[in-house]
């Protein structure tokens, strides 16, 4: 049974990437007015009225025992398959096929990082949060640190804020809110979505990849850090560090889907050797 999950907001509606990229991509997130634009408003005001301190906390405890499902990492990139999405603008064929296309554009250009190629395979199996009910506003678009006020390059950031109660509270309420300054990524509440299931359950299941690829998992959809150039108040040098392998992994995230779907049955074996590499068995998720 396929589950309409909707457009991934973050993929659809991008009023912050650099203009000049932008002019050559304009094939992609061409749909900022009318009805999608609307759908993905409606997204973002549930999101930012509804992810506080308390909801994300509740979520870590929710799935953080990763006691959902068994199984390995192949098999939940085909569950991805039961994610199509026939409302998105960009994308008709199934979600595995973003996987390989994401982890092809990075192994042409980067071949000698195998680690990054399965990244592009992994980026989105947090995604299956869907399968498990969960709502969209919960899994996919923009993140952003909750416990803090909301800076300006977080999506709809002066109209979809009134509504959430840690808004009001004065402990959250300041730029710097419950954080200390530059106290480290590490030490920042997401809100919740696939990026922060995925990084968690990666953890859990002690990947064996380098902190690159966990940073790239962990941040690629916060857009107002690696592309709006917020929140640095919160950021280690370490984290600093780390933003221009968030920022290279996103141009291949945003810009490797196109209408010439790979070969996923001979692209398997490759990606399931670095799977048996850094990831292997039977995992919790």
């Amino acid at each position: 049974m396929k589950v309409d999950m909707g457009p991934d907001p973050s993929l659809v509606y991008r009023p912050d990437v650099d203009p000049e990229l932008a002019k050559s991509k304009d094939s992609f997130r061409n749909y900022t007015a009318g009805p999608l634009l609307d759908r993905v408003f409606t997204t973002y005001k549930l999101m930012h009225t509804h992810q506080t301190v308390d909801f994300v906390n509740r979520k870590h405890i929710q799935f953080g025992g990763f006691s959902h499902k068994k199984m390995t990492v192949m098999e939940a990139v085909n569950m991805l398959d039961d994610l199509v999405d026939e409302s998105d603008p960009d994308v008709d064929f199934p979600n595995s096929f973003h996987a390989f296309q994401t982890a092809e554009g990075i192994r042409k250009a980067h071949p000698d990082k195998d680690w990054f190629h399965l990244v592009g395979l992994l980026h989105d199996l947090g995604k299956i949060l869907v399968l498990w009910g969960e709502p969209q506003w919960a899994v996919v678009g923009d993140t952003f640190p909750v416990g803090c006020r909301p800076q300006a390059s977080v999506v709809f950031c002066d109209s979809t804020f009134q509504d959430n109660p840690d808004l009001q509270d004065p402990r959250y309420n300041t730029e710097l809110g419950m954080y200390r300054a530059y106290c480290g990524l590490e030490n920042v509440l997401m809100s919740w979505g696939h990026d922060e299931y995925l990084y968690q359950m990666m953890k859990f299941n002690k990947f064996s990849l380098p902190p690159e690829a966990f940073y790239m998992i962990r941040f690629h959809s916060f857009y107002p850090w690696h592309t709006g150039g917020d929140y640095l108040q919160l950021c280690s040098q370490q984290d600093l560090d780390m933003l221009p392998w968030v920022q290279e992994f996103n141009k291949f995230d945003l810009y490797t889907k196109s209408p010439e779907l790979p070969d996923v049955d001979s692209l398997q074996p490759y990606y399931q050797g670095l799977i048996d590499k850094y990831c292997p068995g039977i995992l919790s998720w």
